[in-house]
């Protein structure tokens, strides 16, 4: 849904009234994940997407019918032998797509979670998209970590209170999706269901080397959606110009400024960091602090076998200990025959995808069952949340 933000909020602050089309769930080999989006707008101009092109004709007919009645609609499209070619999803997929009217009037909050999202705090919208009583649907709260606001709140204490766990977790694990309830919240139970739209921090990718491979590991990471920052003790080495795709150029000892970060904690369980120094005096220091941070999603070094082999032996005369050790991806990215820097880039960024979804890395063409993996690797953080909410 970040795609179509900019959109959304120019006719929100103007006063128009705007169609906004969801994907909430999504089941096999779906062509868009939860939270695609598709605006139409006053003019009954068309922006953003939900399917790629399959069902996107039927879903702005019903963005008109929404703008005209008011009332918000659920969809499920999937393939049928009679509508395959024309509403349906012929990769196979099926979604449901929640379509409501955004107004000044009906979303007052919209404005601050656009501020929140591009300040980089996380923010959390819950939606009802589907509940036995009409006037239920479209309700919404807004959770953030340190409180939550809502213009009518969901319809009951006990449910605000249920959902608002929840999102945290899925907050914390930076995933959306929808939540299913009792009438009035009752976890076990069904009837009610709820959108979660989760709008984290964009997650951290730490490039320790300033060489030609990590300007192509800052551009492809930037690309997939990273916060980049690039890292070297060398100055002359280090700058902005050579690495316009980094969000940061840093000037450090890759060691001290990662303990710095942990520190600070600019640190988490999605924050991914590439050594691509392979040089002793830095990469042993380095990788002492990042194995020893459990938080960090994938830790991968650059070098040869027997690099390999010779960091090995000195992390281990340093203390780490298998666990530790095993944590280490490396020679760092996947066997794609990489050559160049860019080809190499690919390799890499590839198997931090692969471990944030629990992917393979396997050609799919050698592989049966689903394309598309769900949510990400569970986070720490997220448990946490589980646990307290079980106590609600």
């Amino acid at each position: 849904m970040r795609e179509v933000l900019g959109d959304l909020r120019a006719w929100w602050q103007a006063g128009d009234d705007v169609a906004l089309a969801t994907v909430v769930s999504t089941f096999r080999s779906a062509p868009r994940p939860a939270g695609a989006a598709m605006l139409v707008g006053p003019d009954r101009s068309v922006v953003g997407s939900v399917s790629g092109g399959c069902v996107e004709g039927d879903v702005y007919e019903r963005a008109l019918t929404a703008m005209a009645s008011g009332a918000p609609s659920l969809t499920r499209y999937g393939v049928s032998d009679d509508d395959a070619l024309s509403v349906g999803l012929t990769c196979g997929g099926i979604l449901d797509v929640f379509v409501e009217v955004v107004s000044r009037a009906g979303y007052p909050e919209f404005g601050d979670v656009v501020t929140d999202v591009e300040a980089g705090r996380p923010v959390a919208v819950a939606t009802v998209v589907a509940h036995p009583c009409s006037d239920r649907v479209g309700r919404r709260m807004i959770v953030r970590p340190d409180g939550t606001t809502g213009h009518h709140g969901l319809g009951s204490a006990r449910i605000d209170t249920a959902v608002r766990y929840d999102a945290l977790g899925m907050l914390a694990a930076g995933s959306s999706g929808v939540l299913s309830y009792g009438i009035d919240g009752q976890r076990r139970g069904s009837g009610m269901q709820i959108f979660v739209a989760t709008f984290a921090p964009r997650p951290r990718m730490l490039v320790f080397g300033a060489i030609d491979f990590a300007a192509a590991v800052a551009r492809l990471g930037s690309f997939v959606g990273y916060d980049v920052t690039v890292c070297d003790a060398r100055p002359v080495f280090a700058t902005a110009r050579r690495f316009p795709d980094a969000d940061r150029v840093v000037v450090d000892w890759p060691h001290r400024y990662l303990r710095t970060e942990i520190e600070a904690g600019r640190v988490d369980h999605r924050t991914v960091v590439a050594v691509l120094t392979h040089d002793p005096k830095f990469d042993v220091p380095l990788l002492e602090v990042a194995l020893r941070t459990p938080e960090i999603a994938y830790v991968g070094a650059m070098g040869s076998r027997r690099t390999h082999d010779e960091r090995m032996a000195r992390l281990r005369e340093a203390h780490l200990d298998e666990t530790e050790l095993a944590r280490l991806r490396s020679p760092i990215g996947l066997d794609i025959g990489a050559r160049t820097p860019e080809e190499t880039a690919v390799s890499i960024v590839a198997e931090m995808i692969a471990g944030r979804w629990g992917g393979t890395g396997a050609s799919l063409s050698m592989t049966s069952g689903r394309i598309h993996i769900g949510d990400p690797v569970a986070a720490p953080a997220a448990h946490a949340v589980q646990r307290e909410k079980e106590r609600v």
